[in-house]
């Protein structure tokens, strides 16, 4: 018999925390000059083309009820999706595209505010003549390291049922018996991911799952190396429900590193997600933490050193349910 903890009755779901204002609630740089560009986006749009509003206002669907601006296009969503469900059709949204860039969406105001000046400076010198034009390596090594952190490669991402797939790209290394987790309601299993500088660094759902709660914690910013950053960093608690029966909990943590001091989640209390689907990043070399229910039917596959993909390496296997 299963001594997996198991959850028939469907789990309540936790409205979203006052400290959770945003994907990114532990702002930045970046982040304030992206907002203010947006306010003044809106400000133009409203002004000078009013009938792309009317367009827009037209083709949204959902309520934007909890939004801290005006929603005029998907780009107004990027920062406060979890505040509120109003959200544009694929077909309707002229800005769908930039899902589909080779770079993570959440990255790209950094990519442009970094990179561009890198590249600038990198063309610039590169066309001096010989042998200064050489020394354009000196640029263009950090402007190639910005491109290479907010890179998103495409993943194949098993559909076996049973798996849980890697929540983040890294190396394990921890893998622990917790006597305890009360999300989970009993025993459990941590496994633990450290991200470099060089790994990909979106987070992706490990499961099927519906979204049940989350919990911002502001903290330190110890080497995500070290076990204590587990503890005293910042981070992001997400607690997880299968959405299949028997409906089992598992719970994710985005726990910034001592470079890293950005978390985006961009999930919403409720919402359901697919196996591998992208929920978020954290910005430089980090930790994101599995927690599984325990039992004799979870089988983990993987090992203390082994190095992971997200969304793509089978982290750990349920049987199948009938």
């Amino acid at each position: 018999m299963s001594t997996t903890n198991t959850h028939p009755e469907r789990a309540d779901i936790q409205p979203l925390p006052e400290n959770i204002s945003s994907v990114q609630p532990g702002s930045g740089v970046c982040y304030r000059i992206e907002m203010a560009w947006g306010h003044w986006r809106r400000w133009w749009l409203r002004r000078f083309r009013p009938g792309y509003v009317a367009k827009m206002a037209e083709l949204r669907k959902g309520d934007c009820d909890g939004a801290p601006h005006e929603i005029l296009d998907s780009r107004d969503l990027k920062f406060c999706r979890n505040l509120c469900t109003c959200h544009w059709e694929p077909g309707d949204d002229p800005f769908g595209w930039r899902d589909r860039l080779p770079f993570a969406r959440w990255g790209l105001a950094e990519l442009l505010l970094m990179g561009a000046p890198l590249l600038a400076v990198t063309v610039l010198v590169a066309l001096l003549p010989w042998p200064w034009g050489f020394s354009a390596i000196l640029p263009g090594i950090p402007l190639g390291l910005v491109v290479y952190f907010f890179r998103d490669p495409p993943r194949q991402i098993p559909q076996d049922p049973g798996l849980l797939v890697s929540p983040a790209d890294g190396k394990v290394v921890e893998i622990i018996d917790l006597d305890h987790d009360e999300f989970i309601g009993g025993k459990a299993v941590r496994i633990s991911i450290f991200l470099s500088l060089f790994n990909v660094h979106l987070n992706r759902s490990p499961i099927r799952a519906r979204v049940i709660g989350l919990h911002y914690s502001p903290g330190e910013f110890l080497n995500a190396m070290n076990p204590e950053s587990a503890i005293r960093n910042e981070n992001m608690w997400l607690g997880l429900e299968e959405e299949t029966p028997p409906h089992r909990r598992l719970a994710m943590r985005q726990i910034s590193g001592m470079v890293a001091r950005r978390i985006v989640c961009a999930l919403r209390p409720g919402e359901v997600l697919a196996r591998g689907d992208k929920i978020g990043m954290i910005k430089l070399g980090s930790r994101t933490e599995l927690i599984l229910p325990a039992g004799d039917d979870l089988e983990v596959m993987v090992q203390l050193g082994q190095r992971v993909k997200a969304g793509r390496t089978v982290m750990a296997k349920w049987p199948e349910t009938t």
